[in-house]
């Protein structure tokens, strides 16, 4: 899941809809799916009151299985960890996932930098377990000219310090409020990269300018570890203002 955008009010409405009954129709939906764990890929809460945190957490915990989140560009971190301290990586069995804080206090892009790219080179040499790496902020270009100047600002340096592990497989992003699929050629081999519809509202693909997508409902991403191949599927969920559930279809992803 990502981009929840919750206000303390939770009647408080976004440019589309209410974020706090999308989110409780996603994390229905997610729960009906019987997940092994759930990560939140950042902007959690829209106002940055301990209330729009306090309020996620209540949400998440409904879910029967472990959930994680890390902060978006829009998070305040020491209210979102007075909830719950985002974790530096999380145990998936077979698997392994990394969460990276991308987050630079004041400003939309995101950035590493030389510590966390070091932090992250250093859980990858304890561990090599086929791997996916969660962030907030696109290190790839997803296409829409806006969002594309705010996404990673040193997705280079990224790709650079992955090139020797290639354990990892898949990495997960959010901050573009729309669906993506991609793959990065790095070091030789091949990484996938996805966005995930927001919890909140999704915004129009391919825009040169900031538009938001008015017809596009809020959703998820499954994703499925089998051994060391990953299959995904995005779902999308209609709220309390529309009220239906759609499905793509999945896209069997191989594994590297």
């Amino acid at each position: 899941m990502t981009d929840l955008h919750l206000h303390a009010d939770p009647a408080a409405r976004s440019r589309t809809g209410v974020p706090f009954s999308r989110l409780q129709a996603v994390v229905a939906a997610a729960s009906a799916e019987q997940p092994d764990a759930v990560v939140v890929t950042g902007d959690i809460s829209q106002d940055e009151t301990a209330a729009s945190y306090a309020a996620a957490a209540r949400l998440l915990d409904t879910l029967a299985c472990p959930w994680h989140w890390l902060p978006g560009n829009h998070d305040r971190l020491e209210r979102m960890a007075a909830e719950r301290a985002p974790p530096a990586a999380v145990d998936l069995g077979g698997w392994r996932m990394l969460l990276l804080d991308t987050q630079v206090p004041g400003a939309p892009y995101g950035r590493l930098g030389v510590r966390k790219l070091a932090a992250m080179a250093t859980q990858l040499d304890k561990d090599r377990r086929p791997t996916l790496i969660a962030m907030h902020h696109p290190p790839v270009a997803v296409g829409a000219a806006w969002m594309d100047a705010i996404g990673l600002a040193d997705c280079d340096a990224f790709w650079r310090t992955l090139a020797g592990y290639p354990q990892v497989r898949t990495v997960l992003f959010g901050h573009a409020h729309q669906t993506f699929a991609g793959q990065r050629q790095n070091a030789g081999r091949t990484v996938d990269v996805y966005g995930c519809p927001a919890a909140a509202d999704q915004f129009l693909p391919g825009a040169t300018h900031f538009a938001v997508d008015p017809d596009a409902s809020p959703g998820y991403r499954v994703l499925a570890l089998d051994g060391g191949h990953l299959s995904t599927r995005v779902v999308r969920v209609c709220d309390a203002y529309s009220g239906a559930l759609q499905e793509k279809a999945a896209r069997p992803v191989p594994g590297v």
